[in-house]
């Protein structure tokens, strides 16, 4: 409660009136009546000041309240601002609709009768090279198509035949046949109805003409191959090319490969390597081994590769390397090298006038083997091999992308950081290259790959060891990513491996269920 200011009566200031009237009392009273004047003034200033000190503090507690009351301004702020975001997504998103829409509407014209043949859907993957859509076929029936897997598997089944009861046998056996009739044909009717879905690879005119014929020769070459994606045709309008292929259903690889035991790993890799049999036994390299470019079904367990726009024959345009030399010879080479320069030298030469190293370093950031980062000259399908290793490690340590690197350097130093300085350096002299490094965090002799994998899980050795499966996924892992080329499992040797034999005995036969293809031509 504020206090109330004392206020004096006018009265106590005045001069009785009776008094006797003289000039000292004049003069008196003159002063009382200024003094009661100035007494009145002060006492009204007074109140003015607390009267405004009083609204000052109602005001400073109504800017209080006021404050308290749009303390929740932020948060209409924050969520204006979500709004403004969630309006500008959807103006990208339809700003990419309208794109995607142009471009296959452009696709669609750029070729005659294509829409007579092939109805776009949507976009399901953009590469550097070239963009895949899904399309209906709508001349399937026309063609011989050996190349469907599912064919055969989704074959419309009629439901059983219901019998009604009727006292002449001949009707009765008449309005069976009937109806055996009617059933068969709605089931050839509804068989021939269901939608049968293709891959329209389109490849960008930036290409060179020798890839784009490169790429498709290879899908020829291997349409008889288990496991691997055929081409079922091709055209060309001027500058456009697309390739036609089989649509395989599958699922994201980032939703199941955390879930996948020990069994599943092996089915999934026998699916990959029996492809990578079939291929490397053609002499082709592929190139590009990652989850993206093996498109697999966990529930039907089937796998497919695809995307060998990087593929190339082995042996095609090579140099001879060091590392397909005996160790005697390799050994013998290097020092005639060292003493053609005047014996080993520390750091480098600030004029380097050595020619310059070329090789093919194709390949996603990530999976490409170490051989290739060397610039070996002399590259052989194990690069694969060391590819599908980086997708087991990937799996088993539950982190993906496990390498990411932005560079070939940084490359290096990944792998370096693994498998330690001594066993790099070693790896770049097959290769006729030094490797060195003054990074402290990398170790001589590098990690174990279990003591990896245990760090990337979070569990404890002692308390949650390796069982005798993940053992022999960790041998196998080993025999994959061996950092000599010369030393790395054969992808027919893996296929006999007992990691790989465990996807074979869940899966049943392997006649049966790894045989994607069909062996006869189309």
């Amino acid at each position: 409660m504020s206090a109330v200011p004392r206020r004096r009566r006018p009265e106590d200031f005045q001069i009785h009136q009776d008094g006797p009237s003289t000039e000292d009392t004049q003069m008196n009273t003159d002063l009382a009546g200024r003094e009661g004047e100035y007494a009145d003034e002060e006492g009204e200033e007074k109140e003015q000041d607390q009267s405004q000190d009083r609204r000052a503090r109602d005001g400073r507690g109504q800017v209080e309240e006021d404050e308290e009351e749009e303390e929740p301004e932020p948060e209409e702020e924050e969520e204006d601002e979500e709004e403004e975001d969630e309006e500008q997504e959807q103006e990208e998103e339809s700003d990419e609709e309208e794109i995607l829409d142009d471009d296959m509407r452009r696709l669609q014209d750029a070729f005659p009768g294509f829409r007579r043949k092939y109805k776009l859907i949507k976009r399901i993957g953009e590469g550097t090279f070239s963009t895949v859509y899904k399309a209906e076929d709508l001349q399937y029936d026309r063609y011989e198509n050996k190349w469907d897997v599912d064919q055969e598997n989704e074959t419309w089944t009629p439901p059983p035949l219901k019998r009604h009861i009727d006292r002449s046998s001949s009707n009765s056996s008449a309005t069976i046949g009937q109806s055996s009739q009617l059933t068969s044909h709605t089931a050839t009717r509804r068989h021939r109805s269901r939608s049968r879905f293709v891959a329209i690879k389109k490849i960008y005119v930036t290409s060179s003409p020798a890839r784009i014929l490169n790429e498709l020769e290879l899908l020829h070459d291997l349409r008889d191959c288990p496991a691997v994606c055929p081409l079922i045709t091709a055209f060309r309008s001027t500058d456009q090319v697309i390739a036609i292929l089989p649509y395989f259903r599958h699922h994201d690889f980032r939703d199941y490969f955390r879930n996948m035991t020990v069994t599943d790993m092996a089915v999934y890799l026998r699916c990959l390597f029996t492809a990578l049999s079939a291929v490397h036994e053609h002499g082709i390299i592929h190139r590009d081994i990652k989850p993206t470019n093996f498109l697999y079904d966990p529930s039907t367990q089937r796998g497919v590769l695809v995307d060998f726009g990087l593929a190339e024959r082995e042996g095609d345009d090579t140099k001879p390397c060091l590392c397909h030399e005996e160790p005697p010879v390799r050994r013998q080479r290097l020092r005639q090298a060292v003493m053609a320069n005047g014996g080993p030298h520390h750091g480098y030469p600030k004029n380097d006038t050595r020619p310059s190293r070329r090789a093919n370093r194709a390949g996603t950031r990530g999976f490409r083997a170490p051989e290739v980062l060397f610039k070996c000259t002399e590259q052989t399908t194990k690069l694969d091999i060391w590819s599908a290793g980086v997708i087991l490690l990937t799996i088993m340590s539950r982190r993906f992308p496990f390498f990411n690197s932005a560079d070939d350097v940084e490359a290096m130093i990944e792998i370096a950081t693994m498998f330690g300085h001594r066993r790099m350096r070693m790896a770049g002299q097959q290769h006729g290259c030094m490797f060195d490094t003054s990074i402290p965090t990398i170790g001589q002799n590098g990690y174990d790959l279990g003591k990896i994998i245990m760090w990337s899980t979070v569990r404890d050795e002692k308390k949650d060891p390796f069982d005798d499966d993940e053992r022999i996924a960790l041998d196998f892992l080993a025999r994959c990513m061996e950092l000599d080329p010369s030393k790395r499992i054969r992808a027919d040797e893996a296929l006999d491996h007992e990691f790989l034999m465990m996807g074979m005995e869940n899966q049943g036969s392997e006649e049966e269920d790894m045989d994607v293809l069909p062996t006869d031509e189309y």
